[in-house]
């Protein structure tokens, strides 16, 4: 079995984000990483939406990301800190629009090391040198400066090791023009590991350590050292030179210290707390990112606290002194992995967890009531000072980019009954967390729908004059009238536009510059701009049937396949070709190109006949209305399309500018396929076809902006392309009887999304199989339930009253009351944290469709759900049963628990009610629950037991105890039963009915911490583990399982199995790195009329297929395609290809389609010198591409 990998949604997490003028000009950028992937966003200035240039993978992890400009340049570069033990700077080259690698230098091993330099990354503020560091020891600069070429250069490396140091975090410090200096948090360890008492890592104190890179002696001293009373988490320079006081801001538990060398005192402020938190109180709390914004007169920082705070932070000076630090409270956003303060006045967020946002601020929060706190005011040690959290006040959202991130769980199933399968993805974690459907398609957003008098049957837009920005008219054609549409603030019906009202319309569009024309059955109207009307007629009882019109040319067919041609002189006039064409057979659809910039016409006319062909006629007046070639179809062609696609601009002789593209003619069938043919511009022969099967109906084309996508939409009858002042880029549309204005916002995302929010993080969920309705367990740990929260209030509430004074009891009370009564939005504010221990969890029966939410089961504190199974005992006929396993009092380090519950439910009312019947205590935590022949299997920890439906409990039948660590999932497949352990992999086990026992009769011969696994027959099951790894397992066709328990009878003698486990091992098919780890994996068909690929989900927010190869000369070509790409076209960031999908195992079996699609983004003679070596052209090697992507999905 070979296997052949394509993602068909990136990851949507970021890990880091930098912003710059990357394209090098005024405009600001953001630059993302989402682990594997780098991304180049730019939010529009003007309406804040933001849009993505350039995304690459890079085949390894992204450890740091950093952005500098030398010292006076307009172009920030990129300095990537990865896996692949090199640095590696990138420029955007906004021409190409492509990331070039300038330079990569190496230094250590691949691989995430603990001394391998990588992990962390500072840029000396005027961008003369950059620290690359690892966790411990090993710490590199580089210098970079201009040739006289104006190229970057890099020096050699300059070392600043330590050893038995660990590092937190590194920046640049700004001093200006002095040597370029560094500032890291360290930690030595040398003597708490030479001490065996303990006490001296007690001790151990984090020290705040400077590093100076003299450039005149060309190396790095380590200048000064001094330990921190308290352990910081991460560092923030403070603007130098002649912006500001330098130095550095440490932010650590409960505090922000400046620091600077010199005699400058330490100045130090604690973090403000929320009034009246519901948190565990011994909590501490701390800052986890920051963004600053300097401008030539002032600087400040944003700093975001766990909670999702935002405080401005300022700092008062005096002469070149800091004399206190300065915190207001600002806004409170989610919690996010980087924020970036744009010059243009936005703040991008990106999530730590779900939907990443860009902020307008509007504010700078200077002239509000909000309390300013200082360094300053007198505080007892350990008191700190307490704010108020409210809604938005300084920022206000413009933009919010959708993110799957964390993807815990997914199902594929057609609950809505579509034809096309939707994706039911559990995603986000806590209060932000949802339950979003995927569809494949656009989403559409409506501007206007309005009702029409009756069904229409076309309908189009045309502007009055061809340096119009905006459409002027909608022209709607009924069975026997026209309507004509002014577009303006609304959209009403006129009568003076010059067209014929009482007859339906075949086409209407812009003539020369700025006349009209109408083409009816009964002949072309055309309207002057004057208004002055010419009208041509038919001859005789022929009617017009088809036409094909653009900017000069029109041509019509009559009935009995009659072509007549007319052009435009330079007058305006349209005059009609002498000679007629008679086709062979009748007309039923026509195209024309637009003119090419700079000609008089088209040359080509493509008409579809009912004898299943298309015929290229070419309407040069050498050779006009002569057919030049002829493609036959598998079917009836519905409607065509030329297009000019992919035009480079190029300026002829006379320095006119015209592009040179390819032309395309889209052929829409009507069984519902579209063909794409390459129509060649010289001799009009048809080329290099591609098909996709569409849908049932008949295919329409309408020319628009040019993206294969569905939209996820009622069905439309006919479209055009639509402009107005409100909406740039719609599409105007018919749907029955009614006319719809739409636009689409997201282009580039392959799927469309609905969310239904849900309360806590959404563990699994299972699908009742007669009602359709989910069954979601949500569980989070460090959280409240409910009532407890209700409890914590009413107590704190009541403790502010008792420990007021008497004067001050009434004010209290009040106080008291407001606090009951103010409810902040958790999925903004964040939930209070409980504590270590403490769990809180939901069962939730929903609707997939509507979202609405039909039962709700509220478990006690501390208990926590794990698992979820939906089924029917043969003891009880025709009702299905909830299964809910619940672990009490889990601690997870160390690792301890109070045991377990299962809960079981009945399903009534049709499968909308949850009814308590009862619950089963067992001795460990119930991790996993699968029905099996009429009983159900449930995993108690390391014991595999059966349980049968009893009247006040489960009752146990049978069990298994040599499973060796933790049953984390069982699948079944008649009598076996594969259970996957938590960390050895997986392992066999046949149910024996007549001496009722569990026996294992195979298992792997690899560790794998498995996750999720998929079972693909009944020898073969897929596993995904927690390093980000998919395995395929099967067993050997010479496997037996009609093992005996013990033969031998050695039994009571010793256990058998703990060392080398089962006689029988399964050997492995394939091994596959995807470098996030996987949480779901379902063996389905994503489009209908598809093959059968294996879906997988990662937490990061991917989702991805595996499709197997159904040819051997497939996987030959395709394996050609993916060794020639990893010589010719090697990972950006200078991870080797296949060492870094073998990161576990070696890579067996899977050829990788991101590398092959990457042959698209290939310079031309690098495409050329590929293809050549596999014997085929480009365009051929991009379509074999393109057809195994749309075999299996989209």
């Amino acid at each position: 079995m070979f296997l052949y990998n394509l993602t068909l949604q990136r990851a949507t997490g970021i890990s880091f984000a930098i912003h710059g003028n990357f394209s090098g000009t005024k405009q600001q950028e953001i630059v993302v990483s989402r682990g594997k992937i780098l991304e180049l966003l730019r939010p529009d200035p003007n309406t804040g939406k933001v849009h993505t240039l350039l995304t690459v993978e890079v085949f390894g992890v992204i450890r740091s990301l950093m952005a500098f400009r030398l010292t006076g340049g307009t172009k920030d570069y990129i300095v990537v800190g990865s896996d692949s033990g090199r640095i590696v700077i990138l420029e955007y080259q906004p021409s190409k629009n492509m990331f070039e690698k300038i330079h990569q230098e190496t230094f250590g091993k691949s691989g995430c090391r603990r001394i391998v330099p990588g992990q962390f990354l500072a840029v000396d503020p005027k961008g003369r040198a950059v620290m690359i560091s690892a966790i411990e020891k090993q710490k590199l600069v580089y210098i970079l400066n201009r040739d006289a070429a104006a190229r970057l250069t890099i020096s050699s490396p300059l070392e600043a090791h330590k050893a038995n140091t660990l590092v937190y975090h590194v920046v640049g410090v700004d001093v200006g023009f002095e040597n370029p200096m560094f500032a890291c948090l360290e930690m030595d360890y040398e003597e708490a590991d030479n001490d065996p008492t303990g006490e001296a890592a007690a001790n151990t104190q984090q020290t705040l350590t400077f590093y100076e890179l003299d450039l005149g002696l060309n190396h790095v001293v380590r200048k000064y050292s001094e330990p921190l009373e308290e352990h910081g988490n991460f560092l923030i320079t403070v603007p130098g030179g002649s912006d500001g006081p330098s130095g550095v801001l440490i932010c650590s538990e409960n505090y922000i210290t400046y620091k600077n060398f010199g005699d400058q005192p330490d100045i130090r402020c604690p973090i403000p707390r929320r009034r009246n938190d519901l948190d565990d109180p011994e909590r501490g709390m701390i800052f986890v990112c920051s963004a600053t914004h300097k401008t030539k007169s002032m600087f400040f920082f944003l700093a975001q606290t766990e909670q999702g705070d935002i405080f401005k932070i300022t700092l008062e000076t005096d002469e070149d002194m800091v004399t206190e630090i300065r915190l207001k409270y600002f806004d409170t956003v989610p919690v996010a992995a980087a924020m970036c303060v744009l010059k243009t006045g936005f703040l991008f967020v990106a999530s730590e967890f779900g939907n990443h946002y860009l902020y307008q601020i509007a504010h700078l929060g200077d002239d509000d009531e909000e309390p300013e706190f200082s360094s300053a005011m007198p505080l007892e040690e350990g008191d700190t000072f307490f704010f108020q959290p409210r809604p938005l006040k300084n920022l206000v959202l413009v933009d919010e980019l959708d993110s799957l991130s964390p993807i815990l769980f997914c199902q594929i199933a057609d609950l809505a009954n579509e034809d096309t399968p939707q994706l039911y993805v559990a995603c986000g974690r806590g209060p932000r967390s949802s339950l979003r459907v995927l569809r494949h398609g656009l989403e559409v957003s409506e501007m206007a729908v309005s009702e029409l008098p009756g069904n229409p049957n076309a309908v189009w837009t045309v502007r009055r004059h061809i340096e119009d920005e905006f459409d002027a008219y909608i022209i709607v054609s009924f069975v026997n009238a026209t309507l004509v549409l002014s577009i303006g603030e609304t959209v009403e019906e006129v009568t003076d536009s010059g067209f014929l009202g009482t007859t339906p319309t075949l086409s209407c569009s812009l003539l020369g510059d700025d006349a009209l024309v109408q083409v009816y059955p009964d002949g072309i109207r055309h309207i002057r701009a004057d208004k002055r009307v010419n009208e041509w007629k038919t001859p005789g009882k022929k009617t017009i049937v088809k036409c094909a019109v653009n900017q000069r040319q029109v041509v019509i067919a009559l009935t009995g396949g009659e072509l007549v041609y007319f052009e435009m002189d330079p007058s305006g006039q349209l005059n009609e070709y002498t000679e007629r064409k008679e086709m062979s057979a009748d007309v039923v659809c026509m195209s024309l190109a637009n003119v090419p910039p700079g000609e008089q016409r088209s040359r080509f006319l493509a008409v579809g006949l009912v004898d299943n062909t298309v015929r290229i006629i070419s309407l040069d007046p050498s050779d006009c209305l002569q057919p030049l070639s002829m493609q036959a179809l598998p079917a009836q062609p519905e409607s065509l399309c030329i297009v000019e696609m992919g035009g480079t601009e190029k300026q002829d002789e006379l320095g006119e500018r015209g592009s040179i593209g390819f032309l395309y003619l889209n052929i829409g069938l009507q069984n519902g396929v579209l063909l794409r043919t390459v129509l060649d511009p010289v001799t009009g022969d048809l080329s290099d076809t591609r098909t996709r099967y569409l849908g049932s109906r008949p295919v329409k084309l309408f020319r628009s902006r040019f993206h294969l996508t569905p939209l996820s939409y009622e069905t439309l009858e006919f479209a055009s392309g639509f402009a107005s002042e409100q909406c740039p880029e719609g599409i105007v549309a018919i749907s029955t009887n009614t006319l719809r204005i739409l636009a689409l916002e997201k282009l580039g995302a392959v799927f469309n999304q609905v969310a239904f929010p849900l309360q806590y993080t959404p563990r699994k969920f299972v699908i009742h199989p007669e009602s359709n309705n989910l069954i979601i367990i949500e569980t989070d740990h460090n959280a409240y339930t409910e009532a407890t929260k209700a409890q914590r209030k009413q107590q704190m509430a009541e403790e502010m009253v008792e420990a007021a004074g008497e004067d001050e009891r009434e004010l209290a009370a009040e106080m008291a009351a407001a606090f009951l009564n103010e409810n902040l939005p958790e999925s903004i504010f964040g939930a209070p944290k409980a504590g270590n221990g403490q769990w809180a969890s939901v069962i939730r029966v929903m609707n997939p469709i509507q979202g609405n939410t039909l039962d709700l089961v509220q478990l006690e504190q501390n208990e926590a759900a794990f698992s979820v199974a939906v089924c029917r005992f043969s003891n009880t006929g025709e009702d299905w049963y909830v299964l809910v396993g619940v672990a009490k009092d889990l601690i997870l380090n160390p690792r301890s628990v109070a045991g377990g519950f299962v809960y079981t439910y009945k399903l009534v009312n049709n499968g909308e009610k949850l009814e308590f019947l009862h619950k089963t205590p067992v001795e460990e935590v119930p991790a996993a629950i699968a029905p099996f022949q009429g009983r159900v299997l449930i995993g108690v920890g390391k014991l595999l037991r059966v349980y049968d439906l009893g009247k006040k409990k489960l009752l146990r039948k049978c069990e298994n105890k040599h499973i060796a660590n933790y049953i984390s999932g069982i699948q079944t497949i008649g009598h076996r039963v594969i259970v996957s352990d938590v960390q050895e992999s997986f392992i066999w086990v046949r149910y024996k009915r007549n001496e009722n026992q569990l026996i294992i009769f195979a298992d792997d011969t690899y560790p794998r911490w498995v996750t999720t696994a998929s079972l693909l027959d009944y020898d073969t099951v897929a596993g995904a583990d927690k390093f980000g790894n998919i395995c395929v397992v099967r067993l050997p066709p010479n496997t037996n399982d009609e093992v005996d328990e013990d033969p031998t009878g050695n039994k009571a003698l010793w256990d058998r199995g703990l060392l080398n486990g089962a006689s029988q091992k399964a050997e492995v098919i394939m091994n596959y790195h995807v470098g996030e780890t996987v949480l779901s994996l379902q063996k389905t068909t994503l489009i209908p009329g598809g093959s059968e690929s294996l879906v997988y989900t990662t937490l990061s927010g991917g989702i991805g297929i595996l499709v197997p190869f159904t040819s051997h000369e497939d996987h030959d070509f395709f394996q050609h395609v993916e060794m020639h790409l990893r010589s010719e076209h090697p990972p950006l960031c200078g991870r080797d290809h296949l060492s870094f999908r073998s990161y576990y195992f070696p890579v067996k079996n899977v050829i990788d389609g991101d590398l092959c699609e990457q042959f698209n983004s290939m310079e031309p003679n690098k495409q050329k010198n590929v293809s050549e070596e596999l014997d085929r052209t480009p365009p051929e090697v991009s379509k074999k591409l393109e057809d195994i992507r749309t075999r299996y999905a989209f």
